[in-house]
C-alpha cells in the first residue's frame, strides 16, 4: 500500500545532519554485499590480473583518468608491450610517449608517465616503489594515483577515491544524489572509515565500489534495480531526492581549444620529423589567433618543442 500519511518529523532523518554512523554489523554487511557483487560482476581487465606488474597498474591508473575503459584498453596493451618496464620508457624521448598516447586525450598525462618512469629508473632501481610516500613523491603522481597503485599493485590499505567511488558513497551512505563538485575532507574521512581493516580486503573493496559506480550507480542513469545496495541505499530510502547543487554542464568539444590542440598534436604525431608552421596552420585555418594561442600553450606545457629553424617537433628531451 502506498504511504498516505506525512512522515513523522521526530523520526525522519535530517539531511543537513549528515548520514547516521554505520554500526560494525552494518559495515560488515556493506563490505560483504559489495565484495560478493564484485566477485560475480567484475570486468576481466588485464591490469586486474594477478600477473600484472606494478608498472602495468601505474600505467592503467594514469590512462584511466577521465577516460573510459573501452578507449584505454588498446592503448594500454600497446604501451606495456612496447615499454614493459619503466626503464624501457625512460630510454626513449618523451615525445615518443606523446606519440603513443594517440587520441586518449589530456596528453600531458603521457609526459607525466615518462617523467615518473625516468624517476623510477634513476631513484628506485627501475622498480615501482611500494611505499605510498615514495609513490606520491614521483613527478606527476598525485594523491589518487599514489593511493590506487599502493592498493591495487601492492595491497596496501589506502582509500582510493575516484568519481565513481564518491558517487556510490554519496548515494548509498550519505543519501545525496551527487557528490560535491570537488573532493572534500568529509568525503575522504568517510572513505577511510568505510575501508575494511585487512589491507587486501580493503584493496578489493575499493575496486569493487569503483566498479559498482562505473557499471550500476552511474551518474546520469543509475540502474537502481540491479544494485546490490538497493534495500540499504540512503538515497533510495530518502526517496531519491534530486541534486541540490548547480547542474553540471556537458563539455562541448567542437571549436574548443582542446579540439585545436588535438589537431596540432595529431599532425606532429603522424610526422616522421619536424613539421613546418604552414603544416600546422593547415590543421586549423578557421581561427589563426586561436591556433597560435593553442600552439603557444602546447609549447608551454612541454608537449611541443620549437626548433631554431622555425619548425616544430614532439619533445626530444
Amino acid at each position: 500500500m502506498p504511504r498516505t500519511t506525512a512522515p513523522d518529523p521526530a523520526t525522519t532523518p535530517d539531511p543537513a545532519a549528515g548520514p547516521a554512523p554505520l554500526t560494525p554489523d552494518d559495515l560488515a554487511d556493506l563490505h560483504r554485499t559489495v565484495l560478493d557483487w564484485y566477485g560475480t560482476h567484475a570486468r576481466d581487465l588485464p591490469w586486474r590480473h594477478a600477473d600484472c606488474s606494478p608498472w602495468g597498474v601505474l600505467v592503467s591508473e594514469v590512462m584511466l583518468q577521465q577516460t573510459p575503459v573501452s578507449r584505454v584498453l588498446p592503448r594500454w596493451r600497446e604501451w606495456v608491450e612496447r615499454w614493459p618496464t619503466p626503464a624501457a620508457l625512460a630510454a626513449e624521448a618523451p615525445g615518443e610517449a606523446v606519440r603513443a598516447w594517440d587520441r586518449l586525450g589530456y596528453p600531458r598525462r603521457a609526459l607525466r608517465l615518462h617523467a615518473a618512469a625516468t624517476a623510477i629508473t634513476a631513484e628506485h632501481g627501475g622498480q615501482v616503489p611500494d611505499d605510498h610516500a615514495a609513490l606520491l613523491a614521483l613527478p606527476g603522481i598525485g594523491a589518487y594515483t599514489a593511493a590506487a597503485v599502493a592498493a591495487f599493485a601492492f595491497r596496501r590499505r589506502h582509500a582510493v577515491v575516484d568519481t565513481n567511488v564518491r558517487r556510490v558513497h554519496a548515494r548509498a551512505v550519505s543519501g545525496a544524489a551527487e557528490p560535491a563538485p570537488a573532493l572534500t575532507a568529509a568525503e575522504t574521512r568517510l572513505a577511510v572509515q568505510l575501508l575494511p581493516d585487512d589491507p587486501g580486503t580493503a584493496a578489493r573493496w575499493s575496486v569493487g565500489v569503483m566498479e559498482l559506480g562505473a557499471l550500476v550507480c552511474t551518474a546520469r542513469a543509475p540502474r537502481c534495480p540491479a544494485c546490490p545496495l538497493l534495500d540499504r541505499c540512503a538515497w533510495v530510502v530518502a526517496g531519491r531526492p534530486p541534486h541540490a547543487g548547480p547542474a553540471r554542464r556537458a563539455q562541448r568539444w567542437a571549436g574548443t581549444d582542446r579540439q585545436v590542440r588535438g589537431r596540432l598534436l595529431a599532425v606532429l604525431r603522424q610526422a616522421h620529423g619536424p613539421v613546418s608552421g604552414a603544416e600546422l596552420a593547415a590543421a586549423w585555418s578557421t581561427d589563426p589567433a586561436q591556433r597560435e594561442r593553442c600552439l603557444d600553450g602546447l609549447v608551454a606545457d612541454g608537449l611541443v618543442e620549437p626548433l631554431p629553424d622555425g619548425t616544430f617537433t614532439l619533445p626530444r628531451s
